[in-house]
């Protein structure tokens, strides 16, 4: 009985002590789409204080908690989930994306970060931003949607975009900014320049899931002698564990909306009959417009098909399959590209180990047309295109005595376009292999391997028709026609491996990367030359290859997500330069103090976020054209090239410029940027100041004669700086969920100046055409690279310009190079990007405005054209009609008259789309929208050529014209 009384009483005290009982509970916490780990979840019991948060990889530690709590699981981005806990001592959960609010974690350099806790200047653009239209590479998905960052992209198909971030930090080195597809650094793009479009133009924009743009130089120095001009990351689409098939199909149809304007046949037949009558005899009966001759309407369709799905439980995949056909604006131009992409995204051994598999095997083909605007704006309009008589396949020609076209005359441009294939195949093969490993006996470390490859193979070749009058042979007396053939191979390979801690003391968390990384370059190409001259022989080319290896490490620390602090060092070395100068250390620093989450900010129903950010970083620059220049080399001549010694043949060697000084480009950056959002972030944006200062800058600069094998080479000369302010904001104007409205604006203000040249020379560049040798551009300290330098107009009193009439700026009675100045410069003071997007029901509607204040265009089409001693050259040619405005005749220099420095500002409409989409439409089918746009709608600028974009430095020498393109699309989601 006393036992069990003592039972008894035992019972009754654990009985509530087991109700009452407090235990621990853990788990791991990801995107349900991806089953990628979310850092930063809000983990919290329901009613209390009581509460953890997700480390790096997702994981969590709950403590205190009692059977029947409420656990509240929330992370912005991502729907509130509740779960009652029930003596579990593990709950995962899988986290459903909110898609009204979504933020997204960012990708930097060897790793990713929440949004709150940069301190860098970086820009995020997601699948939900992106621009519409007809989106053939990947750059103009974000075009004008960055502060700082300008995309100007030409008319043929699948055009090179030239990407400035900040404007450049180089005179004659590289400007681009590094492009980074899933942790691999991309080819140098002039190793592609001979094949493929551009960098970029062999991938799919649909496998794309997020853009993140690294601009200052606190964020870009972890890539040390890559991020000189800024790193675009592009991140892309993975395997999604629910079953998603999607199918994407457009065609277009592309219109020529802009002309230079010339005579008309029946214009130029009074021009020259009033001013050469003389010459009167040798126009034609023809009416013919050259310019829309070699022009056509340009069609377009672009398919894209994609699964996402689990192959086995834990097997997340992706396969996407795309086809592009694409003509250009001008006769016989197209591209064409195929592209097919896996991805593999294991999570094994649960969850320690991550695995990413991404392979691309790409195919593109393109038809290069020769540019021949230039030929067609001067060719006489009172000519026909065919000639039954013409031995030249029909074609009209301007024929000699003998019977063959004649000497410096202009040749049909229609017939240079239909009697010319060059053709490029190009096959590209690039991705990535990475093992991602959590340590069990350290969960805080993880190890991290990156392999990569970015291998492309080129054949192309040159063929012109026995036709064609560049197919005649004068030596041979006969139409042999042209055949050239070149092979091409670039190999970039890739090895990183580093480290990654990840502790949370009390309220203090650590981030720590460190490791290495090895990339090699290699380049190789084969050219047949003419095979159907007996003379030419075979030559091939073997690049230096370029090696990259570095050393770097990167810490961030966290106290109460309140204050922030970053620091990185990475120590590089290039092949590119010699044993003493080939290693730099690239050091930066940042911090960023979370106002908003003071006490006196923290529950401000209008002030919903506030970050004050600093940062100073250095980065360098080494990526110029040539790859030896400090080794002591020489190049053999052909055999055309050889002397006969005592009756024997000998090849020549010819020594060629060394410099072994060179050394890198030192970058230097300071920005300070604010991050705002106002009534819950349904108002938000940034503000950033920085000054870039580029040292050692290195430029093709002339050498004394005598002092070195070339008149000219890269060399180390002198410093400019870069100033400028960037100004971001999105708004929520409407939010419902039926109706949603939201806008977005940025501004960027910049300015260049150079501050230092070597001995304090200027260096003229900018070759234009009109004359022989002649530039338009000069560096000189104290102004912007490549700022027009031109002579003064003079102008009588009814403000016409007085030709050969300049003002005589040092008033030494002499007008000579002396009196030339500096005029403009092309880059804009002020570029701006706009762009709203409304959705009603089931209606979508959004436009995108981009506009460029303060830069110049040289009118070079006018300048080297626009005169009336240009009518007659051996044959009569036409010319712009703008000479009825000057008059000017033909005085040698005219063309470097600031009369034709123009203004370039502009707005252009870049896309403008309307979209339907039925919900539901069937079983199976979540939603099929059906769309149409336009692209390049308009352009209202006082420039007086065909675009105020020009992409060589602001010279108008002729361009590809971009046309008006009109878009039908249909978007079907499984």
């Amino acid at each position: 009985m006393k036992t069990f009384t003592k039972s008894a009483l035992f019972l009754s005290w654990l009985i509530p002590m087991s109700f009452f009982a407090q235990t621990t509970v853990r788990g791991t916490v990801t995107d349900a789409e991806n089953g990628q780990p979310i850092p930063g979840v809000n983990i919290l019991v329901k009613g209390t204080t009581n509460g953890a948060s997700s480390d790096f990889d997702g994981n969590y530690t709950l403590n205190g908690i009692t059977n029947g709590d409420i656990i509240l699981f929330s992370y912005v981005g991502f729907l509130i989930q509740e779960v009652t806990y029930s003596e579990n001592d593990r709950i995962d959960i899988a986290l459903q994306q909110d898609t009204a609010t979504l933020e997204q974690v960012v990708v930097i350099g060897y790793g990713a970060a929440r949004k709150k806790d940069l301190t860098g200047s970086v820009s995020t653009v997601t699948a939900e931003d992106f621009n519409t239209g007809n989106n053939v590479t990947p750059e103009n998905l974000f075009n004008g949607r960055v502060a700082g960052v300008t995309i100007n992209t030409g008319g043929s198909p699948a055009a090179n975009s030239e990407i400035r971030i900040r404007g450049g930090a180089s005179l004659n080195a590289s400007n681009d900014p590094l492009i980074v597809v899933d942790g691999l650094p991309l080819n140098d793009p002039r190793d592609l320049a001979n094949g493929a479009r551009s960098i970029l133009s062999t991938i799919n924009p649909n496998d794309i899931e997020s853009f993140s743009i690294l601009k200052d130089a606190s964020a870009a120095a972890i890539y040390g002698n890559r991020g000189a001009n800024g790193v675009i990351i592009i991140t892309t689409k993975k395997g999604k564990r629910k079953l998603q098939i999607s199918f994407d199909t457009q065609t277009s149809i592309t219109t020529v909306n802009n002309l230079v304007d010339v005579f008309s046949a029946d214009e130029f037949r009074d021009f020259v009959s009033e001013n050469f009558p003389d010459q009167t005899d040798l126009l034609g009966t023809a009416n013919t417009d050259w310019q829309d001759a070699i022009y056509r309407d340009a069609f377009s369709s672009n398919f894209n098909l994609s699964v996402s799905g689990s192959l086995l439980k834990e097997l997340p995949a992706r396969v996407s399959v795309n086809r592009v056909d694409q003509e250009g604006l001008r006769l016989t131009s197209k591209f064409e590209r195929t592209t097919t992409s896996l991805a593999l995204n294991p999570r094994l051994l649960d969850g320690h180990l991550k695995i990413d598999m991404n392979a691309n095997l790409n195919f593109e083909k393109n038809r290069f047309a020769d540019g021949i605007e230039g030929t067609a704006i001067n060719f006489d309009p009172t000519q026909p295109i065919s000639d039954p008589t013409s031995p030249y396949g029909g074609f009209f020609e301007f024929l000699g005595e003998n019977g063959f076209v004649a000497n410096n005359v202009p040749l049909n441009p229609v017939s240079q376009l239909l009697n010319t294939r060059n053709i490029a195949n190009v096959r590209r093969l690039y991705g990535n292999f990475k093992i991602d490993y959590k340590f069990h006996f350290l969960p805080e470390l993880r190890a991290v391997l990156n392999v990569g490859l970015d291998n492309s193979e080129t054949d192309r070749f040159l063929e012109r028709s026995t036709s064609s009058p560049l197919g005649f042979n004068a030596s041979q007396g006969e139409f042999l026609g042209v055949k050239t053939d070149t092979d091409l191979e670039a190999k970039n390979q890739l090895l990183d491996t580093y480290l990654a801690y990840n502790k949370s003391i009390g309220a203090l968390n650590i981030q720590a990367t460190g490791g290495y990384s090895y990339q090699k370059f290699e380049f190789e190409k084969f050219e047949t030359n003419d095979q159907r001259k007996p003379t030419d022989v075979p030559e091939r080319t073997i690049n230096q290859d370029v090696v990259l290896i570095a050393y770097f490490l990167r810490t961030n620390l966290n106290f109460r997500d309140k204050y922030f602090l970053g620091g990185s060092i990475r120590r590089d070395g290039t092949s590119r330069f010699s044993e003493d100068n080939r290693f730099g250390y690239f050091p930066s620093v940042s911090a960023a103090w979370q106002i908003s989450e003071e006490n006196f900010l923290k529950d401000s129903s209008i002030l919903s976020n506030l970050k004050i950010r600093g940062g100073y970083g250095i980065t360098g620059q080494q990526d110029i054209s040539a790859a030896g220049d400090f080794l002591e080399r020489y190049r053999l001549g052909n055999p055309n090239s050889q002397y006969l010694l005592g009756g024997e043949a000998i090849t020549i060697a010819q020594a060629q410029f060394r410099n072994e000084d060179i050394k890198w480009e030192e970058i230097s950056e300071i920005n300070i940027g604010l991050d705002y959002g106002l009534f819950n972030n349904r108002i938000n944006g940034a503000i950033d100041i920085f000054r870039k200062e580029s040292d050692d800058l290195l430029s093709l600069a002339p050498i004394a004669d005598g002092a070195n094998f070339s008149n000219q080479g890269f060399q180390n000369i002198g410093k400019f700086v870069t100033e400028g302010l960037e100004f971001s904001i999105s708004a929520d104007i409407v939010k419902r969920s039926y109706f949603n409205w939201n806008l977005n604006y940025n501004v960027t203000f910049i300015d260049r100046e150079i501050e230092r040249l070597a001995f304090g020379q200027d260096l003229l560049v900018g070759g234009i055409g009109g004359g022989t040798g002649n530039n338009i551009q000069i560096q000189r300290q104290g102004f912007a690279p490549n700022s027009f330098f031109t002579f003064a107009q003079v102008y009588d009193t009814n403000g016409n310009p007085v030709e050969g009439a300049y003002t005589d700026l040092n008033d030494d009675g002499i007008i000579n190079q002396d009196d030339r100045y500096i005029s403009g410069n092309s880059t804009p003071d002020v570029t701006m990007g706009f762009q709203s997007y409304l959705n009603y029901k089931n209606f979508d509607f959004s436009f995108s405005l981009r506009a460029s204040l303060g830069n110049e265009i040289y009118n070079n089409v006018n300048s080297g054209r626009a005169q009336t001693g240009n009518v007659f050259r051996n044959v009569l040619n036409n010319i712009p009609t703008s000479v009825l405005e000057t008059n000017f005749e033909n005085t040698p220099d005219v063309i470097l008259s600031d009369f034709y420095v123009e203004d370039a500002s502009f707005l252009r409409m870049d896309n403008i789309t309307l979209g339907y989409t039925l919900n539901d439409l069937m079983k199976g089918v979540s939603s099929l929208r059906i769309w149409g746009g336009v692209q390049n709608a308009f352009v209202i600028t006082d420039y007086s050529g065909l675009d105020p974009e020009i992409t060589n430095n602001g010279i108008d020498n002729t361009i590809f014209p971009r046309g008006r393109t009109f878009l039908f699309g249909i978007n079907y989601n499984y």
